[in-house]
């Protein structure tokens, strides 16, 4: 990636070509330091305010029974009540990359802001599109990494190989390494490798990769990210709790909602959104 942050034709074309043979891609310092900067900034005011209702509410240390991440929760969606996470799920990089993974400019439809303090556990390995249920086809994330991310402070990990699999259904996750319940166990044959990235560079990975995190066993360091998922162009059906879905010029699309609980049957329709 160049370092004016932009990629260049040459960067698209290498970004579309890996994406297509291994389901994931790393465009290097597609963000730089004054980005960092705003979306470090605004995620810490918002939090120092004490939260938005419905989509994150941190609690005081001292209330938090030692869970540093009750103290320091994952934001859900801040682009529908917040400037910045709006123009970033909406950023003409995000767009570009996408377009030349897909083909076409896909459709944005979640954001998300981890904060990911020292000590806190971590998400078992998943799939994004047991979750947002698009048909036909899948999901992509675009994950920002805002510091810098590896095996010490709770990177990334993927599965390669399994950006073509099938969903499948998860079991119970530990609770002392995931804070999330659900858990995709690797197929036989493939393993799960560590991500490591500087801040500013953005994974773009396809709904059936198979990905999660560890715990942050260091001290001291943030595990901070910026995340957003996209649907292809040729999206009809979407999970409803990602609605309203979004061009990147900010209209809305119309798509049906997705009332099945998927392939893993109907028992899982209420844990989707």
């Amino acid at each position: 990636m160049t370092a004016l942050n932009r990629p260049t034709q040459s960067d698209l074309e290498a970004l579309g070509d890996q994406f297509a043979r291994d389901g994931y891609v790393i465009a290097r310092r597609l963000f730089g330091p004054e980005d960092l900067e705003t979306i470090r900034s605004e995620f810490g005011k918002l939090h120092q305010a004490g939260g938005q209702p419905g989509y994150f509410e941190p609690v005081p240390a001292e209330e938090s029974g030692g869970d540093p991440l009750k103290e320091f929760p994952r934001i859900m969606h801040p682009h529908r009540f917040n400037d910045v996470g709006r123009r970033y799920l909406l950023d003409e990089r995000v767009r570009d990359c996408l377009t030349a993974i897909l083909g076409n400019p896909p459709y944005a439809v979640q954001s998300m802001f981890y904060f990911k303090p020292p000590g806190s556990r971590g998400q078992a390995l998943h799939q994004d599109n047991f979750y947002l249920l698009a048909e036909p086809g899948t999901c992509v994330a675009a994950w920002t990494a805002v510091d810098d991310c590896d095996t010490g402070n709770g990177a990334l990990h993927v599965v390669p190989g399994s950006q073509d699999a099938a969903i499948i259904c998860p079991e119970t996750a530990d609770n002392k390494e995931s804070f999330t319940t659900h858990f995709v166990p690797v197929p036989d044959g493939l393993k799960a490798i560590p991500v490591e990235m500087k801040a500013g560079d953005t994974l773009f990975f396809n709904g059936s990769l198979i990905h999660g995190s560890g715990p942050n066993r260091s001290k001291t360091r943030f595990r901070r990210s910026f995340i957003c998922h996209y649907v292809t162009h040729e999206t009809e059906k979407l999970h409803q709790g990602y609605f309203p879905v979004l061009r990147f010029d900010g209209s809305q699309v119309a798509l049906t909602p997705n009332e099945s609980g998927g392939p893993c049957g109907e028992e899982w329709k209420e844990v989707k959104a």
